[in-house]
């Protein structure tokens, strides 16, 4: 097929215009700061470096990043950052192949840090393996003068856990640092970085404020007869109330097991401590600040094994349970809560030093242990802590029952308008509830019912050989 000739006077077609390309730089995602931070806890400068210290897991360190908790503006971003557990000195190694602007910006690395390690961040890595041989006496210097606090219980024994002996514990010292002394603002200022590290929600403490004491567990290391060494395992930090007229209260705030030395009974032994300090000071009583789920499992074993020997509370025990014994509870249309009397309550508080709540956590724990064989009792134990978790979680709305809420016209301003009045003949239980909304409900209160009840086996476990 012949192509179409062009008439030669004819003008040129014009050339068909070519498309500009228009280029977009890439948006920089920006990258979690979890993913690009790793960090060790070393002894000795000679793993510095490597890979040989324990590698802590933090919490989260998103929240110390300010532009939408991401570091943004690096490529290929890493960053090791070494704490002394000698000084609690830090050096952060930070490599990156290059930077540049993607929308976001350039995240300020060093000011990133700062909020987290303060000045103990050292710039210099040379400055920093120097401080494993100028402060290697930093924890004893410190402890050195301090009151040494003794470990008995109240009962003249040693409590110990996870099956650890005393003779384990025998190198351990706890002493007291009251935050009037320079020296216990100073110690708290380095180890506050694993605090904010560990502890999911924590806060600095305020180290001018002389309220506060502080209590650090050390082991002690003799390296040559006229040199003995501190090492710190953990710390808490605990504030003093004052209670009218003459007493005074304690609250627990801060505690912490370092990581390396977690999971060996250390933190048991350490609430042993402070609760004898409470005992032999007869403060009113000893709390705990927001505790977290694996420490409250920790204070709760202990709490539970000094209830156990305590002649009243065990009295109270044995009279519920007598009492559980006698009938089918889930038949029963009101089921009684079995709760201690108001004088065992004092009578532990005033002895044991726990505190209502805690005692009504450890309650439900003994009258597990106390149901023996449980397991021809189950049924009815499993009702009462329903029973008792569907008044914690509704019970504040038991003013509403009975009420119905509806919308009446109004001149004035038709969208809130309404009127709450109570239906006569009506049955408690609150306001009325569609079938998918009460469904969920019982779903979450189920729930609840199962985490407490393996909650409880747990610990029964842990403190009796019986319920395994």
């Amino acid at each position: 097929m012949g192509q179409k000739q062009q008439h030669p006077n004819a003008d040129p077609l014009p050339e068909p215009k070519k498309k500009r390309r228009v280029g977009f730089s890439n948006i920089d995602a920006g990258v979690e700061p979890n993913d690009c931070i790793k960090i060790y806890l070393v002894s000795k400068k000679e793993e510095v470096g490597t890979s040989d210290g324990y590698r802590i897991s933090p919490v989260d360190l998103n929240s110390f990043f300010e532009e939408d908790e991401k570091i943004y503006g690096y490529q290929g971003l890493k960053i090791t950052i070494w704490i002394s557990s000698i000084s609690f000195h830090a050096y952060a190694d930070i490599t990156f192949q290059s930077t540049s602007d993607g929308g976001k910006g350039i995240t300020d690395l060093k000011s990133a840090l700062e909020k987290i390690f303060g000045e103990t961040l050292l710039e210099n890595k040379n400055d920093f393996l120097q401080t494993f041989s100028t402060e290697n006496n930093f924890i004893s210097s410190v402890v050195s003068n301090e009151e040494k606090l003794q470990t008995k219980a109240s009962n003249g024994h040693t409590t110990h856990f996870n099956g650890s002996s005393e003779a384990a514990f025998s190198d351990l010292e706890v002493v007291r640092l009251m935050m009037s002394n320079l020296a216990a603002g100073h110690l708290y200022s380095r180890v506050v970085p694993l605090v904010l590290l560990l502890v999911d929600g924590s806060n600095p403490i305020d180290v001018t404020d002389p309220s506060w004491e502080l209590y650090l567990l050390t082991r002690k290391k003799t390296d040559q007869p006229a040199n003995t060494q501190h090492i710190l395992l953990g710390f808490a930090a605990l504030y003093r109330f004052y209670r009218y007229p003459d007493g005074s209260r304690l609250r627990l705030s801060q505690i912490l097991v370092l990581p390396p030395y977690q999971h060996k009974g250390y933190g048991s032994y350490l609430v042993e401590v402070l609760s004898n300090v409470a005992i032999s000071e007869n403060v009113y009583d000893l709390t705990v600040e927001e505790p977290q789920e694996y420490f409250q499992h920790v204070r709760t074993s202990f709490d539970v094994k000094r209830l156990l020997a305590f002649e009243p509370a065990q009295s109270a025990v044995k009279s519920a349970v007598l009492h559980l014994k006698q009938g089918k509870l889930s038949k029963k249309t009101q089921v009684p809560r079995f709760l201690p009397s108001a004088d065992v309550v004092d009578k532990v508080r005033k002895t044991l030093k726990i505190n209502k709540k805690q005692f009504l956590q450890c309650w439900e724990i003994l009258i597990y242990l106390g149901l023996d064989p449980i397991e021809k009792h189950m049924e009815d134990y499993v009702t009462i802590i329903c029973n008792r978790v569907k008044d914690d979680i509704l019970g504040k709305d038991s003013e509403t029952a009975g009420k119905e809420v509806i919308e009446v016209p109004s001149a004035h301003d038709e969208e809130t308008s309404f009127v709450m009045f109570r239906l006569q003949n009506s049955k408690a239980g609150g306001i009325q509830m569609d079938e998918d909304q009460t469904k969920t409900q019982e779903q979450q209160l189920q729930q609840l019912v199962d985490e407490r009840i393996k909650e409880v086996k747990l610990i029964a476990q842990k403190v009796s050989h019986k319920h395994v």
